[in-house]
């Protein structure tokens, strides 16, 4: 911009013009004779961004000013020559590996030193890249160039991300930068301990206490010798009486079973132990839960007698018949837990035990007792699917559809549920889903749905990354009552219409047999 006035300069005087100032005289010059100012180097508006000069008409021979000091003002007008920048290109944060959904602990800070308030040092933060992909990482972009990060699931490894900031200008281009950070995942509680036998058999004497009776053993993928790794391990049935407990050994973490108040028993009897174990430090999982297995004790009375029987023996033979007190219950169901030669049988009201073929006794089935047990664990044999795949939704207002998955398989092979479009990038411009984990979601349209039926693809995963696909079927419509759609509009004719359609056809026939008349001729 300039800014001068009338400059008053007598005739037939000999002036001189001479400039001062801010870039005199590296950037901007003179001509002393004519008054032209030159600018005669690039400037940088982002190093200064205006210069003020000042401008004088003195007379060449005495040196005396002829007018008052002129002064002007040359702003530097922007161009877009810098990127948005990240104030660090590479950050790396420690996070805990049982942090809840939602923000995390990184802030980042974004500048651009284009002229504010254009599109030249406006600009947007992306997410361009994460690795892994799941779960779920996104940026948030607030006021002043502030970006977080927000989860959206459970960690499980380091990650690496790739965000980027890219500003709106045009002139000569849109310029932009990157900037990784890296996330290290710091060890929690997320994995529950799990006993190494579904069932264990143990035996003791009645009317003694008895220490280290049976251990049990767990497997825990958390660090080892940390709160999150140790076992602390409980009874949670089947010792109402208190007869008995179980602690952790230090060293092995094992859990040890001992006998701390005698009993009588009556006759042999099974006792059936229900053990839980959960850490020291509380478990995150997504959703936390503790594992269980347990113990069947075999109680032997000392006037008891073992149950003896000749090898090769007819089938048939009464093994064994339990004299059971059961106070809570008078209908009580006796089950085979396992027979892996498939020697005897019980019966299911009594627990009477038969041979149901000879033994033998050099069988590899055989050691000194002949025991029964029986384990059935789940494994991930199953995909999620949607509970429901079709739906209808009332009028074009409503752009959101709510979807619910389930799965078969126990936990961890089950849900909570990721759900996603897959790959198709078509899809996700016309729809998301919120939220992205959990049993229920909603599958959201991007713009107004007309009344049609629509057919929508996706993706959704159990714990363990196991894909399964499903189709949700729905149809946008004008309803009535009870959600139902309108039939469309019918047509239906009369006596009057269907003699007057009559009619016509005759006339059209009859003009066409004189047509092909003449033809003919």
């Amino acid at each position: 911009r300039w800014v001068l006035s009338t400059i008053e300069l007598e005739e037939e005087k000999d002036a001189q013009f001479l400039v001062s100032g801010e870039g005199v005289p590296d950037v901007f010059t003179i001509n002393e004779s004519t008054g032209a100012v030159y600018a005669h180097k690039k400037v940088d508006r982002e190093e200064k961004p205006l210069y003020h000069i000042n401008f004088d008409v003195l007379d060449r021979n005495t040196g005396e000013k002829l007018d008052h000091e002129l002064a002007f003002d040359v702003e530097i007008q922007d161009i877009n020559d810098n990127p948005p920048r990240f104030s660090l290109p590479e950050v790396t944060v420690d996070v805990k590996e049982n942090i809840q959904a939602g923000i995390l602990p990184v802030t980042l800070v974004v500048t651009d030193i284009d002229q504010e308030n254009t599109p030249n040092s406006e600009f947007d933060i992306t997410l361009v890249s994460q690795t892994p992909a799941v779960p779920k990482i996104a940026v948030q972009q607030y006021e002043g160039g502030l970006a977080r990060l927000v989860l959206k699931g459970c960690f499980d490894y380091d990650y690496k991300i790739i965000l980027q900031a890219k500003d709106h200008g045009t002139k000569p281009k849109a310029l932009s930068s990157t900037a990784v950070v890296n996330l290290n995942i710091v060890d929690a509680n997320t994995h529950q301990p799990t006993f190494k036998e579904r069932q264990y058999y143990g035996k003791s004497i009645e009317m003694a206490t008895s220490d280290n009776i049976l251990r049990v053993a767990v497997d825990d993928k958390d660090t080892p010798n940390t709160d999150a790794w140790r076992a602390k391990y409980s009874i949670i049935a089947g010792n109402e009486e208190g007869t008995y407990k179980i602690e952790t050994d230090p060293e092995t973490n094992e859990g040890v079973l001992s006998i701390v108040k005698s009993k009588n028993y009556e006759h042999t009897t099974l006792v059936n132990l229900q053990i839980g174990v959960k850490n020291v430090e509380d478990l995150f999982v997504c959703p936390s839960l503790f594992d269980s297995t347990s113990i069947i004790l075999h109680m032997i009375d000392t006037s008891d007698t073992d149950v003896y029987l000749k090898e090769e023996e007819e089938p048939g033979k009464v093994l064994f018949k339990p004299k059971v007190h059961d106070v809570d219950s008078n209908d009580t169901r006796y089950v085979l837990l396992d027979d892996p030669a498939d020697w005897v049988a019980i019966d299911k009201k009594t627990g009477e035990i038969t041979s149901t073929k000879k033994m033998d006794r050099e069988s590899r089935m055989f050691t000194n007792t002949y025991t029964v047990k029986i384990h059935l664990a789940d494994i991930n044999d199953n995909t999620p699917e949607l509970v429901n795949n079709s739906a209808v939704i009332c009028g074009n207002k409503v752009n959101k559809v709510k979807v619910r998955a389930k799965d078969l398989d126990a936990d961890p092979y089950s849900g909570p549920f990721y759900f996603s479009l897959g790959d198709n990038e078509t899809l996700k411009q016309q729809w998301k889903i919120e939220p992205e984990c959990g049993v229920d979601a909603f599958l959201i349209s991007l713009k107004t749905l007309p009344y049609l039926n629509y057919s929508i693809p996706l993706v959704i995963m159990d714990q363990q990354n196991k894909a399964g696909h499903d189709t949700l079927e729905f149809m946008v419509c004008e309803c009535e009552e009870n959600d139902v759609c309108k039939e469309p509009p019918s047509i239906s004719f009369g006596p009057a219409d269907i003699g007057a359609l009559t009619a016509r056809l005759l006339i059209f026939l009859c003009k066409y047999v004189v047509l092909m008349v003449c033809f003919n001729r």
